[in-house]
């Protein structure tokens, strides 16, 4: 484990600019078991910053592991009651929720793809409100991370258990910013950095962006009319700035569901329900995925793109320089976090209704005739390289203007 003083640091991050935790409100907390002394530096942080409770919701994927591959099928149908309550009733009462990232990469390798989408849709059905509630910014929420040791063992594979989890450790804090100083002024520079950055794409309202480059990427992405950017720290909608991801490099919005056309090649393998999905390609007509490809874990690609009907079209355009602090550790984490963090990327799935304006007011018949797409799941995938080339295009008189060249912002 890290000194405290790093330990404190970062849960004090966590509270205070992840979900900026306001006076007398709940704090839910979802750990897995082995993160248990994290968590509980997060509830001491939260209680010091005046939290009314801190609620945790343990887990346990060894467990997880044991019911997928003993129990009988039905039973991933099945969502328990209380915990769809338990989720809905906090969100209702105004709770925050910060939720840690942390597993086995491949822990269900070994289980039928069926069950683990089955029992997505289960829970995506049961917890629709709640996630709707956290998608449009009702509630603040963060998502964290802190290592285990069968996670640390797959990101340093040459090095013992406690070496890796110490490696990993010191690659997290790294990657929050701490042990640099101030962590909580060098995120608000940070975040600064990233609202410029969503303020110039703004300003161009894009019609499309084009992305290119060696590995045979050529896809076009149309963007809806009333798009908007966002990045670093986001208002609640009663106006409370939070930081949903920690870290975070990106600025996003959403594309619009049938106007993506052309090929995408990711750049990084995709961590789903405990697999790897390696090599992916994936071929796009009319903003559906018509074709695709995997060297590694096709089917549960396959399981992926057939989870609903929206999983096969894209929810998310997110824009991450190649030279960001992340890439540059050369670190392949296998946790979607950190990697999201640094490539650009792209996302199956469910879009944030807030980067379509006026959108969290919005029915979801009204959201789909605006192009924003919906599903259960939400899943990203790195599709940023060296040579990455995107252009927009403006939708007031089409002239063209460079976003990305060789991987980076063009100067703004």
């Amino acid at each position: 484990m890290p000194d405290q003083k790093s330990l404190r640091a970062y849960a004090r991050l966590v509270i205070e600019i992840g979900i900026a935790l306001e006076r007398d409100q709940i704090l839910v907390i979802n750990a897995p078991i082995e993160c248990a002394p994290f968590a509980r530096l997060l509830a001491e942080e939260a209680y010091g910053a005046g939290a009314h409770e801190v609620v945790m919701s343990w887990s346990d994927e060894r467990s997880a592991h044991i019911k997928y591959a003993l129990a009988p099928q039905s039973v991933f149908t099945e969502f328990p009651e209380w915990k769809r309550a338990f989720y809905t009733d906090y969100a209702e009462q105004g709770a925050a929720f910060v939720s840690i990232a942390a597993r086995d990469p491949e822990i269900f390798r070994d289980i039928a793809p069926q069950r683990l989408t089955l029992a997505q849709q289960a829970a995506g059905a049961a917890l629709l409100e709640y996630r709707s509630r956290l998608m449009n910014n009702e509630n603040t929420w963060c998502v964290v991370s802190v290592p285990t040791v069968a996670w640390a063992q797959k990101v340093f594979p040459d090095a013992t258990a406690e070496e890796a989890e110490q490696r990993l450790w010191t690659a997290i804090l790294h990657a929050v910013r701490i042990g640099e100083g101030d962590a909580v002024e060098a995120w608000r520079e940070h975040i600064a950095f990233l609202h410029r950055a969503a303020a110039f794409l703004n300003a161009q309202d894009f019609a499309r962006l084009h992305y290119t480059n060696a590995l045979g990427t050529d896809l076009i992405v149309e963007l809806p009319e009333g798009h908007l950017w966002a990045g670093g720290s986001e208002p609640s909608q009663t106006g409370v700035q939070f930081v949903a991801n920690l870290p975070t490099e990106e600025v996003y919005t959403l594309p619009h569901r049938e106007g993506v056309f052309g090929t995408v090649v990711a750049t990084r393998p995709l961590v789903y329900q405990g697999s790897l999905i390696e090599g992916m390609r994936l071929r796009f007509d009319r903003g559906r995925v018509i074709a695709f490809s995997a060297e590694r874990g096709e089917e549960k690609l396959r399981e992926l793109l057939a989870t609903d009907e929206g999983a096969c079209h894209l929810g998310e355009v997110a824009l991450v320089p190649y030279d960001s602090p992340i890439r540059e550790s050369g670190l392949l984490f296998y946790n979607t976090l950190f990697d999201e963090n640094a490539a650009c990327h792209l996302a199956f799935g469910k879009a944030y209704p807030t980067c379509l304006r006026g959108g969290d007011a919005l029915e979801s018949v009204e959201l789909l005739q605006r192009g924003v797409n919906d599903s259960l799941l939400h899943e990203d995938f790195m599709v940023g390289s060296r040579d990455l080339s995107i252009t927009g295009t403006r939708r007031a008189d089409g002239s063209e203007v460079p976003v990305f060249i060789e991987g980076n912002f063009a100067p703004f």
